[in-house]
């Protein structure tokens, strides 16, 4: 079974070519032009054993929101493209992740439908130059394109770094949980037999 989805995507704001092999061995190519979404992204990606390949170009005099903005659309389409029906996935991903005095929890269901639940309370405004409030833009957009539903709980942390690290470690893996493919099931996980 071949789990990949290649996408492109040009705006006015933003030029991004993605590919991402859902089966991969966690191998990052990333360069969106914002330092520290390459950071998380390449988390995402060993943590969750994909293979990204993602080459941005957004318009960063601006500021970074269009830029995460839209990687997190295309990286939503992606993971929808490359599992199509959801067939023989498991579909529920739940995880917790410590990164020293932090912890976070990501709980989803890949079902096409939709929602974000983000609690998440960073101290800090930036972490370096990035604006931690991208973080939850980020989310929203994937998970609206890629038809999940996800909950993200951060119940303790001081550090912003932690915090946003172990959030994307804990979101590569809970993807990767959700998406092994169960030799049980002949179609999607379902009790209406489609999601």
């Amino acid at each position: 079974m071949s789990r990949y989805a290649k996408i492109s995507r040009t705006t006015k704001e933003t030029d991004i070519n993605l590919s991402l092999n859902i089966d991969g061995q966690g191998k990052a190519s990333i360069n969106t032009g914002v330092g520290f979404l390459n950071h998380m992204l390449t988390l995402w990606t060993v943590h969750g054993f994909f293979d990204l390949d993602i080459k941005a170009i957004g318009d960063l005099e601006v500021d970074a929101h269009h830029t995460v903005e839209d990687i997190g659309i295309c990286l939503g389409k992606a993971l929808s493209q490359a599992l199509k029906d959801f067939s023989g996935i498991r579909r529920f991903g739940n995880v917790a992740v410590p990164m020293d005095e932090t912890l976070a929890c990501v709980n989803l269901d890949i079902c096409n439908r939709p929602h974000l639940i983000y609690k998440v309370n960073f101290l800090t405004s930036k972490i370096g130059s990035f604006d931690t409030e991208l973080i939850e833009e980020f989310l929203r957009a994937m998970v609206i394109n890629s038809g999940m539903t996800l909950h993200v709980q951060v119940p303790y942390g001081k550090n912003s770094h932690h915090i946003a690290e172990a959030l994307f470690k804990a979101l590569g893996k809970a993807i990767d949980q959700a998406t092994q493919v169960d030799s049980r099931l002949k179609g999607p996980l379902s009790s209406k037999g489609m999601l």
